[in-house]
């Protein structure tokens, strides 16, 4: 019986788990670029260290070391590897340093010149050391925290929609590559604690060729549409000059007869197209392609000034829309286009036979009206959780059943330090020691 408890609540526990809306892989290919910039960094901070004078006395001999400046580094060889439980380690090894100070020396016996030369190096080696710790330390914990922390975790996508890029679990290193999961989930700005429930399946990934891939569900997508379906924004009214011209006479010629019939007085007025979507839109991932299917109403009305509009008809629209996915910079953007339309109506299938003639005009309207509109936002994108100062460059777009993938190289279109400088934490200094486990440095 204890085990049938168990086994149910392990069955449980597994059906409520949710899947990540979105993944990202950052294999091996990605640490040599990610190193030589980060060396790149380490050097330019080691180069601004300040090393305190050194003087006093050994014996018969006084001394004064001051002005001490680093004048070259090289670090000639280090390795950046993925490491499981550890994520990343980064090692240095055979780096030297080129020093430029002022000396100041008295001592009573001649021939000490390798006496000298020892003390000073050994005063040196010790100084580096008390320096060198506490760089490592502030520049890896502190100053790279800064770079993390302008990746995106819950921000605004516009003025209606933000979106929730929080990692649902420790990320997971082989020794090939990291895996990280994000939740990938949009909700409506003045619904924060709104949350569309995940039954997508979950993305995988498999491929390692490139830099970086990034996976996305279909739950990304239809979180989007279904957190702007709850902003209000998918709607819209065309009323008066906003409607084509051959669609007006059009629409006029069609309902002639309904207009004699309801309230002849108003045949001049302005007509008024509105369409709003009736369910959020929902998004579909095959190998084939990904489709997007939309149901909406289309009603026309006269509306005569300072008086009650006055409604012709009322259809239900179903349209199916294509859509490819791209990554411009760090943003995802999509291309959207209209592929089937069908118009019918609720009340009877003798007026669903009426509405052929417009078909074809109202399917051209939504191609030169409608979709230019839907495509200037959709193209805008939105941002993935990349650092500033990173970004994609050579996409690949695989689309599987269910999810689709990404895979591309990166770029660093600034300088590392350019970013940390630009995010450095204020009032943030070195410390004078490093913690004691870096004291190994």
């Amino acid at each position: 019986m204890a085990l049938f408890g168990a086994l149910f609540l392990a069955l449980l526990a597994g059906a409520h788990a949710e899947f990540p809306g979105c993944k990202i892989r950052v294999t091996s290919k990605a640490l040599e670029l990610v190193k030589q910039e980060g060396l790149r960094f380490l050097e330019q901070e080691l180069e601004t260290i300040t090393i305190p004078d050194l003087r006093g006395k050994e014996g018969h001999f006084y001394y004064n070391i001051s002005e001490v400046k680093v004048t070259e580094l090289q670090l000639t060889s280090s390795e950046l590897d993925f490491q499981p439980q550890q994520e990343l380690m980064l090692q240095i090894t055979n780096a030297s340093l080129g020093l430029r100070f002022r000396r100041q020396l008295l001592y009573w016996f001649l021939k000490v010149y390798d006496f000298l030369s020892t003390f000073i190096t050994s005063g040196m080696r010790f100084l580096l050391n008390q320096q060198i710790c506490p760089v490592l330390y502030h520049a890896g914990m502190v100053l790279l925290n800064a770079l993390l922390d302008t990746m995106p975790v819950s921000s605004s996508v516009d003025e209606l929609v933000g979106i929730d890029y929080s990692l649902m679990k420790d990320p997971v290193a082989s020794t090939s590559n990291l895996d990280m999961d994000f939740r990938g989930a949009f909700f409506p700005l003045t619904e924060r604690n709104w949350s569309l429930p995940n039954r997508a399946v979950e993305p995988q990934l498999q491929e390692e060729e490139r830099m970086v891939y990034v996976a996305f569900s279909e739950f990304f997508f239809d979180s989007a549409m279904e957190s702007y379906f709850r902003a209000g924004a998918l709607q819209l009214s065309l009323v008066g000059d906003k409607v084509p011209h051959d669609l007006d006479m059009l629409l006029r010629a069609t309902y002639f007869g309904s207009i004699v019939l309801l309230s002849p007085a108003v045949i001049d007025s302005p007509l008024k197209l509105e369409l709003r979507v009736l369910a959020p839109p929902r998004c579909t991932i095959k190998p084939s392609g990904t489709t997007i299917s939309v149901t909406a109403s289309v009603t026309i009305a006269l509306v005569p000034p300072d008086k009650p509009e006055v409604q012709l008809s009322s259809m239900t629209m179903d349209a199916r829309l294509s859509a490819k996915m791209a990554l411009r910079g760090k943003a995802l953007r999509t291309q959207l286009d209209l592929r089937r339309f069908r118009i019918y109506s609720n009340h009877s299938a003798l007026e669903s036979l009426a509405l052929i003639p417009l078909q074809a005009p109202l399917k051209t309207m939504l191609q030169i009206g409608v979709m230019p509109m839907l495509n200037e936002r959709t193209w805008r994108g939105v941002q993935i959780p990349l650092p500033e100062g990173i970004n994609f460059v050579r996409e690949v777009v695989t689309n599987h059943a269910g999810f689709l993938t990404i895979g591309a190289d990166l770029h660093f279109a600034k300088g590392l330090r350019e970013v940390i400088e630009k995010n450095r934490p204020a009032d943030v200094g070195v410390s004078t020691a490093p913690p004691p486990s870096t004291a190994a440095v």
